[in-house]
């Protein structure tokens, strides 16, 4: 037995619990980057969890009518649904009927003549991979045979002809609404477009491509855009988001740096939706601020601080969502047999309790919404954050970043009560920012800012044609037909006529 002073014992004491909330700390952080490399991504809650609440309220829900029952034998079962492809009506069909010759025609018993008795038919899908046409327009100028003869001065008459979408180039509508559906719907990079009309025996170099993009977005996307941007403006409930991209040649700053797409929408409060994005150099608050000028309403964002300090007539609205995701990082920093006790699996029943009730409510009106959530939802809330202010956690642990997160977002969480038509979540934002997070993991970097600028118009046009059912390359082919025959920089009805819900019935998907 050593004797030691009690002073050092106390100190060493002191410097094993420092170190015992050390290792802990670090086994968490280990965990969580385990399963972010392994695990699965899904956030779902086992319904059995919510026991832990009042089952009954939870599971009851009057809106939904009860299932039709079959009767099979001796017992009941739910109709299985159809699970058989639907093809769209106004697909051409193709006849192609199997017929025995005349000469074979023949009875094998009697040698009479043989008489259609029936037919048995079956469907093939068939896709025919693009084909490249060329377009020659040949323009014909007329003139007066009598006015030659007479000495007059002679009238010369061309035949009307439209123009082309870029001057003195070979480009037609559909090639640059084709490129643009490639790389901005299907996500593939301009070099690998290229390979593929390499291999059809087409070769057009990615510089023209870039080319005709910059200048097509520039002359006719571009307008588009502002006037979007100015009705977005106008809405009363929008959703935002950002999210980083490289910029390889940007004034100042070095090909490493971070510049940003930030994201601004319009809500399901409308039958128009709007997906804008916005490149920027930075993540600085003043240029969300700048983008809302003149916006006043409901604005829907994640826990980004720069939010937080826009115009008054701006009121944030919190993302649940966001926060019910420090619930579960918090539990899967834990070992997987203290999970279901744990304190971070209470703070996530609350959540999915709140998620419950919203899509128990999808289909009231606004106002009804507003009403069911004052009843039942506020009360969740206020006991959800009365807990959390009763508890006291190390800060650093993933419980006490999940309680610290609540607690600072509470205004900004709450205030989803506050209107029926608001959101509980800015998942929609998240939505509509996945295209470009996808495409970005296939382009990499943009070049320059100008060409992030004109990515971010051609991601507009693309997300906001889809959000209105439309066929993004029929919708931008349509534009570069019409556009380039009007002036549509001064002309507003000319504008108006291209934008998403204006354009003819071949622009849109079939029901």
């Amino acid at each position: 037995m050593i004797t030691i002073p009690r002073v050092e014992y106390e100190a060493l004491l002191e410097k094993n619990e420092e170190l015992t909330k050390q290792v802990k700390w670090l086994m968490e952080q280990l965990r969580l980057l385990t399963h972010r490399a392994y695990g699965a991504s899904s956030e779902k809650t086992d319904p059995k969890q919510l026991s832990w609440f009042n089952e009954v309220e939870m599971e009851a829900n009057e809106l939904i009518a009860e299932p039709k029952m079959t009767e099979i034998e001796k017992h009941f079962r739910k109709k299985a649904k159809s699970s058989m492809t639907k093809l769209p009506p106004n697909i051409p069909v193709e006849i192609i009927e199997h017929r025995l010759p005349k000469s074979e025609q023949i009875c094998p018993e009697c040698t009479g003549d043989l008489h259609v008795m029936g037919k048995v038919s079956r469907k093939e899908l068939k896709i025919v991979p693009a084909k490249a046409t060329i377009v020659e327009h040949v323009q014909y100028t007329y003139a007066c045979r009598c006015c030659e003869k007479a000495a007059f001065g002679v009238p010369i008459i061309k035949a009307p002809i439209d123009r082309p979408v870029i001057k003195g180039s070979f480009a037609s509508p559909e090639i640059i609404a084709y490129i643009i559906s490639q790389k901005f719907v299907m996500g593939m990079p301009l070099y690998r477009l290229e390979q593929e009309l390499n291999r059809n025996g087409i070769s057009l170099p990615r510089q023209t491509m870039s080319n005709w993009l910059l200048k097509s977005t520039e002359d006719y996307l571009m307008p588009i855009y502002e006037t979007l941007h100015k009705i977005l403006s106008e809405r009363q409930i929008l959703h935002a988001d950002e999210t980083v991209l490289q910029v390889l040649k940007e004034p100042g700053k070095t090909p490493q740096s971070k510049s940003y797409m930030w994201l601004f929408r319009t809500s399901g409060d409308t039958d128009e939706p709007i997906v804008l994005y916005n490149y920027q150099a930075d993540r600085k608050a003043k240029r969300a601020e700048t983008f809302l000028s003149g916006f006043s309403g409901y604005l829907h964002t994640d826990g980004y601080s720069g939010y937080h300090n826009l115009a008054k007539e701006i009121t944030v609205v919190g993302c649940f969502a966001h926060a019910r995701r420090k619930w579960v990082e918090a539990l899967k920093s834990l070992p997987e047999k203290d999970r279901k006790n744990a304190s971070a699996q209470r703070g996530k029943i609350y959540c999915d309790r709140l998620f419950a009730l919203e899509r128990d409510w999808k289909d009231l009106s606004s106002d009804e919404r507003y009403q069911k959530r004052q009843e039942l939802a506020k009360p969740i809330v206020d006991e959800l954050f009365a807990w959390l202010k009763s508890i006291k956690t190390a800060p650093k642990t993933a419980f006490g970043k999940a309680v610290a997160y609540h607690l600072n977002q509470q205004q900004y969480l709450e205030n989803y009560l506050l209107d029926g038509r608001l959101e509980i979540s800015n998942n929609r934002a998240e939505r509509a920012i996945k295209p470009f997070v996808i495409g970005r993991k296939n382009f990499l970097f943009a070049n320059t800012p100008r060409g992030a600028r004109a990515s971010a118009i051609m991601y507009s046009i693309v997300e906001t044609a889809k959000e209105n059912g439309l066929i993004p390359f029929e919708y931008l082919a349509h534009i570069f037909k019409h556009a380039p025959n009007c002036d549509i920089r001064n002309n507003i009805d000319s504008l108006q006529s291209l934008l998403p819900w204006n354009v003819p019935s071949h622009c849109k998907l079939p029901r």
